[in-house]
This record gives C-alpha cells, sequence and structure tokens, in this order.
C-alpha cells in the first residue's frame, strides 16, 4: 500500500480546485491510499469540502491560528511532522505548491519532482523540460517522494466521496523567524485564472493598460478569467499576476482567447493543455496560429467589440 500525503490549497474558507487534481494525480499512484491534509487557523471547513472528493480515504486538519496566511517558513515543519508514515507528499505546482514543497523536501532530506504530469507507476513519474518541448521520466530511489503536481494535466477529482475528518497536533514548532505582515492583491468577481473553464487573454499589441479595459469587459460577458502575455505584463498593460506561460501561470482552460498575442514558446508552454485555443492576430504569420485550433487574421479592436455587441444581442 502507497499512502499519499496531499496538502490541501485553500483561501477564503474555500478548497482551491487544484486540490482535487492532485488527489487524481495521487489516485493514479498504484495501490494509493490517500489522505488530505488542511492546514488552517479552522480547518474543519475546508476539510469537510476535501472529504467529499472522490478517492480521498481521509482528510486530517491541523488548526492553528499561525496557519491563518499561507506561509511556506510556518506550515512547511508541520508538514514534514506528519509525513512520517506516508510515502509520497504531494502539492500543486501553483504559486503556493511551488513555494512550500521544496521547503518540506528539504526538512525531510529528499529532493523534489517538479511538475508531475503522469504517472508510470509508484516511482516513476513524467514531467516536461525545456518549456514543455520534451517530455523526461524521472524514477526516485528515495524512500520518501515529495512532488508538485502539474495542475494542468489532470482533471479534478469528482465530488461523491465521503472520507473520515480528524484532527492532529504535529510535534512542530511554529518558527518565529517568519511572520505574515500583510497582502496586497486585486480584488475581482472573475474566475481565478489558474482554474478558470474561460480564459479572455491579451498581448502587447493591445498598446496600453486603458485597452486592456476591453478585454475585461469581455472577459465579464463570458464569466471569464483575463490573462496576459509577459511581454504585455511587462510593458505595464497588465498585473504581474495575470501572466500566463513558463514563468507565470501554467493552465489547462476549456476555452482559451487570445487577443493579440504572437506565440511566443514561453507562452505557448503556458497553454498547451487548454482544449479549444482561439487567436486573433493582424500577422497571419504570427506563432500562435500553428497551435490555434481556431485562428482569425484581423483587427482585435475590431474584433472584440463585434464579440460584445454579439454576446448582448444574445
Amino acid at each position: 500500500m502507497n499512502r499519499i500525503l496531499v496538502i490541501a490549497e485553500h483561501a477564503g474558507g474555500r478548497l482551491n480546485p487544484s486540490t482535487a487534481k492532485c488527489v487524481t494525480c495521487a489516485r493514479a499512484i498504484p495501490q494509493a491510499e490517500v489522505t488530505v491534509l488542511v492546514l488552517a487557523a479552522d480547518g474543519a471547513p475546508v476539510a469537510a469540502q476535501a472529504a467529499t472528493l472522490a478517492g480521498v480515504a481521509r482528510v486530517v486538519h491541523t488548526d492553528n491560528p499561525a496557519n491563518a496566511q499561507p506561509l511556506a517558513a510556518v506550515l512547511a515543519p508541520q508538514i514534514a511532522a506528519l509525513a512520517g508514515p506516508y510515502s509520497h507528499v504531494l502539492g500543486p505546482s501553483t504559486t503556493f505548491g511551488r513555494d512550500l514543497m521544496p521547503r518540506v523536501a528539504a526538512l525531510l532530506g529528499t529532493s523534489q519532482i517538479s511538475d508531475i504530469m503522469a504517472v508510470d507507476g509508484d516511482r516513476r513519474f513524467k514531467r516536461p523540460v525545456y518549456a514543455g518541448n520534451a517530455i523526461v521520466t524521472v524514477e526516485v530511489t528515495s524512500d520518501k517522494i515529495v512532488g508538485t503536481v502539474r495542475v494542468a494535466s489532470f482533471e479534478a477529482a469528482p465530488a461523491g466521496g465521503n472520507a473520515a475528518v480528524e484532527s492532529a497536533a504535529p510535534a512542530a514548532g511554529i518558527p518565529t523567524h517568519t511572520r505574515f505582515v500583510s497582502v496586497s492583491a486585486g480584488k475581482s468577481d472573475r474566475p481565478d485564472l489558474q482554474t478558470a473553464s474561460k480564459v479572455v487573454s491579451g498581448g502587447r499589441a493591445l498598446g496600453s493598460a486603458e485597452n486592456f479595459e476591453i478585454l475585461y469587459r469581455l472577459a465579464d460577458r463570458l464569466g471569464a478569467a483575463v490573462g496576459a502575455s509577459r511581454a504585455a505584463v511587462d510593458a505595464g498593460y497588465a498585473p504581474n499576476e495575470l501572466q500566463v506561460g513558463q514563468t507565470g501561470k501554467i493552465i489547462s482552460p476549456e476555452l482559451y482567447l487570445a487577443f493579440g498575442i504572437s506565440g511566443a514558446i514561453q507562452h505557448l508552454t503556458g497553454i498547451k493543455d487548454a482544449r479549444t485555443i482561439v487567436a486573433v492576430n493582424k500577422d497571419s504569420e504570427a506563432p500562435i496560429f500553428e497551435v490555434a485550433d481556431i485562428g482569425l487574421v484581423a483587427d482585435l479592436f475590431q474584433v472584440v467589440p463585434e464579440l460584445e455587441r454579439l454576446l448582448g444581442a444574445g
């Protein structure tokens, strides 16, 4: 039996969909028994949500006021203290997981596998390299395996589970050298970029931050998240948290609408798992047309208002 510990990502009392995708990865490991660990100030509500995921055998929540904010330096020692009985410790390859899991691996005295995209066995995994242009198979020889899961490569585990929920207090001190000061984040009613089923994204061709407003309006019509290319972010047209690509967010929406994005390899890495890619660009030779399911050579400043008009008429 392989006992798998999945670290839950959550915010505002809600379980992040990345956790359900980690559960799917964990279930692909032969003879897996999956436990979800929730670290929070009051983890019971999130634990109850995790317990409904199909394939989860047990949910453990560790409550501590210090866990109110997801500080990697605070969470990692607690995870390491609870990881003893488990053969695998998995977290999502999101901003949260990328910050946390290397610390967990270091505390456990092992190396980390990053961006697991497929499971070939209990110790063999596939992961992308060279901006996703090659896939390598990695075999782990250490006793304990720590990894991050490329959430774009896995479907979310469905509801329907009824796992047992229990609390635990790990025998690990809370470090005092790191403390939460404040967080500044833009508030939006739009879906989270990393988990949205529809994404409207813009590139440098938008020309200004003011022009990006037309994409925000279109996204609101569609109920979509908004993304941006690195060129648009570097130019100051969109905030950093909207960047899609190798150095931004890796996403897998059902629909990806790209306006004025040329399609640099670093950007394409971030959208390879999108189900349908629609590209609008004035340059008929733009590389993004090579991967687009639907391509339109046109001026985005004419196409976007027309789409808005048609959506409004519907």
